[in-house]
């Protein structure tokens, strides 16, 4: 589930405890927002540049705040841009005929199938026979584990609920008892693991899916699932997951687990269902990494995989799937983040923004460092206040822009969003990292820490070693 209710930071807090228990006064407030705000640029701008900025600043302030769920200012964004004009139809309602609107929906329906047929169950036996028999070594094989279940499960909320009762549990049974240094260690590497490299693997994670689908709905760029790996994964996911493991065991040492993993769970025979959908996992996989040879959106093989999985009589969903088990609220926020980019990029709203930020800044074709940092700097702050999913809404409508005033690819102004979204500064920024450690009963204090200064070692020395990995592929010259 994609929620921003619990990632606001502390002003966004106060706000929604003030309101707490007065749904007239928390719908007027977010209604007038965009009212005010078109209103008031209107004298200024074009009418429908204005009407594009007062939603998208209403739409973020909704998600930053978590006032109302998700979805609602999504149904507002919707009726108000028909409404009024704002844009055609065809622009507002784009985010659903995007095939990663669909990627995301064919991973809600992997993630029931997973749960249906009791892999979710398995995975917790295969990671107790890999945990290694030292605490560094535990660590490392947790942050492995959850690292290979974005490659699985392509939702991080979907591997947090699905991680939470089996890493609360194993801890438990390894001897680190709630509050103790390995305790923390142990479940701070299970979540962070699965989310900060999920980053790096296109339907991992929210933010990349929204980047993927308004580059494709603005300038019909498809984003290749193997050139998106190939490009962020050595560093931000690879060598980000070995300083997370260091980092872990520096700050939070420990004793060894106190049983022997290889005791604790007899070996059982996969099930009929459990090897179809296997299978199916395989095949999208496959379908993914492969896709630069075929051309097929990973949107329309996942898309596949659901319709298989669905497939009465196939034993891989319950019959009531559709109705009970996919979060339609999540689905309207995908379709409605690609709808406002599409209409930030129509309206002309992106081309001004170029302009003001260029001016600010002061781009030159012949810096391409400057150029690059200068970018990631831009995202990065932009991040702070719009959240990672809201970064791709703001940033890809100009991403063209840039290129032209920058001289660089559009791919490389794409890939800075990546650095910058992929870097959380604290775990209010992510919905899925902040929910697992509040699940948990994680205290925030050794959970912000570790997230500053991971975010720091990756300013610092990360996102420098990924520029030029970049150039090494020839992304950027």
């Amino acid at each position: 589930m994609l929620s921003s209710s619990s990632s606001s930071p502390a002003g966004a807090r106060w706000i929604k405890q003030q309101l707490s228990g007065h749904p007239v006064i928390q719908i007027l407030l977010v209604s007038g927002l965009i009212i005010l705000a078109g209103f008031i640029l209107a004298q200024f701008i074009p009418v429908s540049m204005a009407w594009a900025a007062g939603l998208t600043v209403f739409c973020l302030v909704c998600w930053g705040t978590g006032i109302v769920p998700e979805y609602w200012p999504v149904l507002v964004f919707f009726l108000v841009a028909i409404v009024c004009h704002v844009a055609t139809p065809q622009v507002v309602f784009s985010g659903f005929t995007s095939s990663v609107f669909w990627l995301f929906f064919g991973g809600m329906i992997l993630g029931a199938s997973i749960r249906y047929t009791g892999l979710d169950k398995r995975a917790a036996v295969l990671i107790t026979r890999v945990m290694g028999r030292s605490y560094a070594g535990m660590i490392a094989m947790t942050v492995v584990c959850g690292f290979l279940l974005a490659f699985i499960i392509p939702s991080a909320m979907g591997r947090v609920v699905l991680l939470l009762p089996i890493v609360t549990g194993l801890a438990e049974h390894m001897g680190y008892s709630p509050g103790r240094k390995g305790w923390l260690g142990f479940l701070l590497a299970a979540f962070f693991g699965t989310v900060l490299p999920g980053f790096t693997i296109l339907p991992a994670n929210a933010p990349n899916m929204v980047l993927a689908g308004t580059t494709e709905n603005l300038y019909h760029f498809h984003m290749s699932y193997w050139d998106y790996l190939k490009i962020n994964l050595p560093v931000l996911g690879m060598l980000k997951s070995a300083v997370l493991i260091v980092l872990i065991v520096w700050m939070f040492p420990d004793k060894a687990p106190a049983f022997a993993p290889s005791e604790q769970n007899q070996r059982l025979p996969l099930s009929g269902p459990e090897k179809k959908l296997i299978a199916i996992i395989g095949l999208c996989l496959l379908g993914w990494l492969s896709d630069s040879l075929h051309h097929v959106s990973p949107g329309w093989i996942a898309l596949a995989a659901a319709v298989i999985c669905l497939l009465p009589g196939a034993g891989l969903t319950a019959r009531r799937c559709l109705s009970e088990e996919v979060n339609y609220g999540s689905l309207f926020f995908i379709a409605g983040v690609l709808g406002l980019g599409a209409v930030i990029s129509a309206s002309g709203l992106g081309h001004a923004l170029v302009e003001i930020l260029s001016e600010s800044v002061g781009f030159s074709p012949d810096h391409d460092l400057y150029n690059l940092g200068a970018l990631t700097g831009m995202s990065t702050l932009i991040a702070f206040v719009a959240s990672p999913p809201g970064l791709p809404i703001v940033m890809t409508p100009v991403a063209e822009g840039f290129a032209g005033l920058t001289g660089l690819s559009l791919t490389a102004v794409l890939m800075t969003q990546v650095m910058a979204f992929s870097n959380i500064f604290l775990p209010y920024q992510s919905p899925p990292l902040l929910s697992a450690v509040q699940m948990a009963k994680i205290p925030l204090g050794p959970a912000s820490k570790l997230c500053f200064t991971l975010f720091v070692i990756t300013l610092l020395v990360l996102i420098p070693l990924n520029l030029l990995w970049l150039h090494l592929l020839g992304v950027i010259h």
